[in-house]
């Protein structure tokens, strides 16, 4: 599938500096145009890949953020977005349009700019442009605060509305406890990248061998087409040490001698694969069986691969979501150092972390309301005399 990325906010703007330089690192063809939208000046300058001529700086002429920000306010970040949405969408030009399947708007919810300006401009992508807008969503990790998760409650229901999907992450999932908040981020920045390229980068012409079983950008499609939330469950393993061997004549010769024999241990590890990754950490955990539809993709070494195991995998897959739209394809790396399997889940209806989100923000609504009451009645108290008998010049 060919891409044209657009990162929203702070967040948005790291993972898709990180597509990029992932997506470079491992000489895969995705994104055919990248831009970075924020309100801090700040921020933009910490980007590494995505060019500064495709860097917009939205919000510098309010007086309310002047280039410094949103305040993680996305009603802010919203109108900053809708005053220079021409502006924003000058930068489109040039998007070969030509060559882009889709586009695909990155933001965290949590914060001002994304989780406000991000669907502001999803849906204005959608009324410009014929090609699906997909999102992929940060979910706020639980010890950002009360306010994020109200930010992102209301987000997530503007990015649903606003896309053909949206991809869920949840930070909460990921974060390891002894890391730092800023390492933490780091690596799901980089988990986020590895997935979005191997789940969206087969099936385009690269140099690599083209599989007559390849993803194309069709199947993912029609996978998203039932819109909702989705979710990408990812697992990887060492190759065998008869792959290594294989890169030699000898070894070739050798596995030339029972063919059968490495076809079914290959079929077993792919079908094996592709079960521990639905089954391990999804980018948002989810009940795999409310999911609507699902696309499979597994990468590697072509002696690794196997349509056997694929077959088997998509009949696994089906008996589990209890559908028959499931989609499967193999992705072949000669150079590849391990093997990977990747599962999009679309339109995943029982998300137990948006749920809890949402119980979330009621609470934390509640509580500002209420403490903004009582901080008004403490300030009145303070400047009033006890018996109210000055006025006030």
């Amino acid at each position: 599938m060919k891409l044209a990325v657009v990162g929203f906010g702070n967040a948005g703007g790291k993972i898709a500096d990180r597509i990029v330089e992932y997506e470079t690192k491992t000489e895969r063809s995705l994104c055919q145009f990248t831009a970075v939208v924020n309100s801090a000046r700040i921020d933009l300058q910490k980007l590494s890949y995505v060019p500064q001529r495709h860097q917009v700086l939205v919000g510098q002429t309010d007086e309310r953020s002047k280039g410094h920000g949103a305040g993680a306010d996305p009603d802010l970040g919203a109108e900053l977005t809708r005053q220079d949405l021409s502006e924003v969408q000058r930068i489109l030009d040039n998007v070969p349009l030509h060559d882009v399947d889709a586009f695909l708007v990155i933001a965290g919810l949590g914060g001002g700019t994304g989780s406000g300006g991000g669907p502001v401009f999803a849906e204005a992508l959608g009324e410009r442009y014929g090609e699906p807008v997909y999102g992929l969503g940060v979910l706020p990790s639980s010890d950002e605060g009360g306010r994020a998760s109200l930010n992102a409650a209301r987000s997530i229901r503007s990015f649903v509305d606003a896309t053909d999907a949206t991809i869920a992450f949840d930070n909460d999932a990921w974060r390891e406890g002894t890391q730092s908040i800023e390492s933490g981020y780091e690596q799901t920045n980089l988990e986020i990248a590895k997935r979005v390229v191997a789940l969206l980068a087969p099936g385009e012409y690269d140099g690599s061998p083209v599989s007559e079983n390849a993803m194309d950008s069709s199947d993912v499609k029609r996978t998203l087409s039932v819109g909702g939330v989705a979710t990408v469950a990812y697992a990887e393993a060492s190759l065998e040490s008869e792959t290594q061997r294989q890169r030699g004549l000898l070894g070739r010769l050798r596995n030339d001698e029972d063919p059968g024999r490495e076809r079914e241990g290959a079929a077993t590890k792919v079908h094996g694969l592709v079960r521990r990754a639905a089954r391990s950490r999804l980018t948002c955990p989810a009940d795999i069986a409310s999911a609507e539809r699902a696309v499979v993709v597994v990468s590697g070494p072509p002696s690794e691969l196997s349509q056997k195991g694929l077959v088997r995998a998509r009949k696994w897959l089906e008996s589990q979501i209890d559908s028959v739209e499931v989609l499967a394809g193999d992705d072949p790396r000669p150079a590849a150092d391990r093997l990977r399997a990747t599962v999009l889940l679309a339109n995943a209806t029982d998300v137990p972390r948006i749920d809890a989100l949402q119980t979330q923000a009621v609470d934390a609504r509640e509580n500002i309301e209420a403490q903004a009451a009582e901080r008004e009645t403490a300030i009145s108290e303070l400047v009033t005399d006890p018996d109210d008998e000055l006025d006030p010049i």
